[in-house]
């Protein structure tokens, strides 16, 4: 019987040591959300952060350069928990009830964690900016909510300002007046009714407009 040759195979070494780095780093993230939610963004105390994670404070700057780094991580990691939910969400194939359905989801989101909410879409932290790395991920979502609305025949960008103010509206109402209710969650549709509403308004006025200006056009050529 031939035997039969086979190739090796090669496997790509196992890095255990950056494994147990990816490790400590998740560990530490964990750590500062919990801090977070007891002090407050600002109240994070590095102190008390290296003492929850097992390190003494200086071993903490082996896995975040600075204190805004460590914010520049969970800005990244709140914004990925984003667009995680919003590619769970089965929107509808109307792009108007998709948009609505997509504002639901995002106030929900907003008041499911308040701190998170926070970090992502307010200014809590003096002097903190993200890095272009964990930014892009925040304009990957805004890019996601432009295209429901580019769907829906919403194209200027005043109206997508106008929207993302209402949105915004919206979820600082729930966090501040029913943190963790649903009471302005359940007007979303509603504010998505009439913002719509006043997008066919405004259209068929400029559409008059236009066609009032068409036959002034038209009289005066007429009469020439």
């Amino acid at each position: 019987m031939t035997p039969v040759h086979t190739e090796p195979v090669h496997t790509e070494p196992v890095d255990r040591r950056a494994q147990r780095r990816a490790a400590k780093r998740a560990q530490i993230l964990a750590a500062a959300w919990t801090l977070a939610h007891r002090e407050g963004l600002a109240g994070i105390s590095l102190r008390d952060l290296a003492d929850l994670v097992e390190l003494r404070q200086p071993s903490l700057y082996a896995y975040f350069e600075s204190k805004h780094d460590l914010y520049d991580a969970m800005f990244a990691e709140g914004n990925r928990q984003l667009l995680a939910r919003v590619a769970e969400l089965e929107l509808s194939q109307d792009p108007r009830t998709a948009t609505k359905e997509m504002v639901r989801a995002l106030v929900q989101f907003s008041t499911d964690d308040i701190v998170r909410y926070q970090l992502l879409f307010q200014r809590p932290i003096p002097g903190f900016e993200p890095s272009v790395a964990s930014y892009a991920l925040a304009v990957e979502f805004f890019e996601f909510g432009r295209a429901r609305l580019v769907a829906a025949g919403v194209t200027d960008p005043e109206d997508f300002d106008v929207f993302t103010a209402l949105v915004a509206g919206l979820a600082d109402q729930q966090v501040a007046n029913d943190p963790g209710g649903d009471r302005w969650v359940r007007h979303s549709e509603r504010v998505g009714d009439m913002f719509f509403a006043d997008i066919d308004r405004r259209r068929r006025a400029a559409q008059r407009d236009a066609q009032r200006t068409t036959t002034r056009s038209d009289a005066k050529g007429a009469s020439a």
